[in-house]
């Protein structure tokens, strides 16, 4: 007899058994522009050394809900001066937004980040009015006033 999920969101590593699903995540047509799909984050996450990309299935009973990625001493500047913990990327697909799984993938980084001795987390976004801004800031992140790219950087203390 199986153990049946404990009800709510959790995370799950990806997995050969679970891969399809993750790869299935789909966001609205209409912020296809300010997050990369699935397999271009986990394509990612395997060309950087082991332990600094952190995807993680984001499941609800045995449905998938999204996909996360966290980077964890990541060297921001890429000289070794500066290393920087966040989210990286976050995918909640299309017809499970506006439940919560995105603030609790927000709060599962943070919590692992913490759990590493961390004491900020970090995300970017695409600025605009069509952006994740207003979902970043009503979590607690500020403004750095640095750009990644044309992404505005947020921050999180912890």
């Amino acid at each position: 007899m199986t153990t049946p999920e404990p009800p709510g969101p959790r995370l799950v590593e990806i997995t050969p058994g679970n891969l399809a699903a993750a790869l299935a995540i789909r966001i609205r047509p209409d912020q296809e522009h300010a997050v990369e799909p699935v397999a271009d984050s986990l394509a990612e996450a395997y060309v950087h050394p082991p332990g600094v990309a952190w995807p993680r299935l984001i499941v609800d009973g045995d449905r998938p809900v999204g996909f996360l990625m966290a980077f964890l001493d990541i060297d921001w500047k890429e000289d070794g001066t500066l290393f920087r913990s966040g989210l990286w990327r976050l995918n909640i697909a299309a017809g499970e937004q506006g439940r919560g799984y995105g603030r609790f993938a927000v709060e599962s980084v943070a919590a692992e980040i913490r759990r590493r001795g961390g004491k900020q987390c970090y995300v970017t976004w695409h600025p605009g009015p069509d952006g994740p801004e207003g979902f970043y800031l009503g979590l607690g992140f500020r403004t750095t006033g640095e750009k990644s790219g044309d992404q505005t950087v947020g921050v999180l203390d912890l």
